[in-house]
């Protein structure tokens, strides 16, 4: 059977066609990412009118894609929660029509479980249970996976995401939007150990993420504690340095609490999901501990690491049980077990 999916959770537009056994047949991403460079950062108000302009686009063009027909569609799926919730708005409010035109089911899913169901798309096979990472602009999260649906938190940032951080780090270094290829780009000709940036966290039990003091710390690096913003660096070895100093202590945070994830909860399998996952020395760190670990480590592809509608595929699992949507389903601006 054929699901189309709809994902509006932030400031890519995107519509999936995938079948019941997990078969993706079209996934087109429709980026905003020009429309908000300007602004250093998402606009809410403006990702929610490029939505209204481009979902039926994107529609069309996935359908296309796959060959397919409304018609063909069994059912619509919808990525709710968590997100902007103007943005989530357009998408949710196109799923019910579709639904509702067509007599199909609806099902919602979850916009941070899904990041970590599309390791289990990419994988071709079962995962669950593992440990599962979220870490995306607007999240970072850890998961004990105890099964395609069944998410137990374990900890999550107290304050800016990973990807939040990135950006931030980005604008004040002059390297534009979005942060983290930037970051990352502008990373590779610095050294990490230039700038002992701090590592909030990092010997404590606690599964927790904070991220705000190192921002901070970068600023206070480039331009001293008693100057809040100024002018951005010009390239050479300082911005490359800062940039890949601050690199270095995200990375070393994320992949000291994804060890302590495993040792804590005794599995054997790391899934990492979100925009930040597609971060090379990321990968590099993970691969080393899960090595080290005994563990096996799934990341997916770049183009379902970053927000997509292919890995709402997670619905096929609530499909399978009868958990349908009714047609009163709201948009979920934030999210909480």
């Amino acid at each position: 059977m054929n699901f189309l999916a709809i994902e509006t959770s932030c400031d890519e537009t995107a519509v999936a066609v995938f079948t019941d056994d997990l078969e993706v047949r079209a996934n087109v991403v429709a980026s905003q990412t020009e429309l908000h460079a300007r602004f250093r950062g998402v606009v809410p108000e403006v990702a929610a009118r490029a939505h209204l302009e481009r979902l039926l686009p994107t529609l069309d063009e996935a359908l296309r894609q796959a060959n397919l027909q409304l018609a063909d569609i069994g059912c619509i799926a919808v990525l709710n929660s968590p997100g902007l919730v103007g943005a989530l708005l357009v998408g949710v409010s196109a799923a019910k029509m579709l639904a509702l035109a067509l007599d199909v089911p609806l099902v919602a899913a979850n916009h941070i479980e899904a990041h970590i169901y599309a390791c289990r798309m990419a994988a071709g096979r079962d995962i669950f249970p593992c440990v599962g990472l979220v870490v995306s602009g607007g999240h970072t999260s850890l998961f004990h996976c105890r099964s395609a649906l069944a998410f137990d938190l374990l900890g999550a940032t107290i304050d800016d995401a990973a990807g939040e951080a990135f950006d931030k780090v980005a604008a004040i270094l002059g390297l534009g939007f979005p942060g983290g290829p930037a970051v990352e780009r502008e990373a590779q000709c610095g050294d990490p150990r230039a700038h002992q940036f701090p590592r909030s966290f990092l010997n404590q039990e606690r599964l927790s993420f904070s991220f705000s003091g190192l921002k901070t710390a970068v600023l206070y690096a480039l331009h001293g504690k008693n100057v809040s913003e100024g002018p951005a660096p010009p390239p050479g070895k300082q911005r490359a340095d800062l940039a890949a100093s601050f690199q270095q202590a995200v990375v070393d945070v994320l992949a000291a609490k994804c060890r302590q994830a495993l040792d804590k909860t005794g599995l054997q399998r790391l899934a990492v999901g979100g925009g930040v996952a597609a971060n090379r020395c990321l990968r590099s760190h993970l691969e080393a501990l899960t090595r080290e670990a005994g563990a096996e480590l799934l990341i997916p592809p770049m183009s379902l690491c970053t927000d997509n509608a292919a890995m709402a595929a997670i619905a096929v699992e609530k499909w399978r049980q009868g958990a349908y949507a009714p047609m009163d389903l709201d948009a979920v601006a934030t999210w909480s077990q």
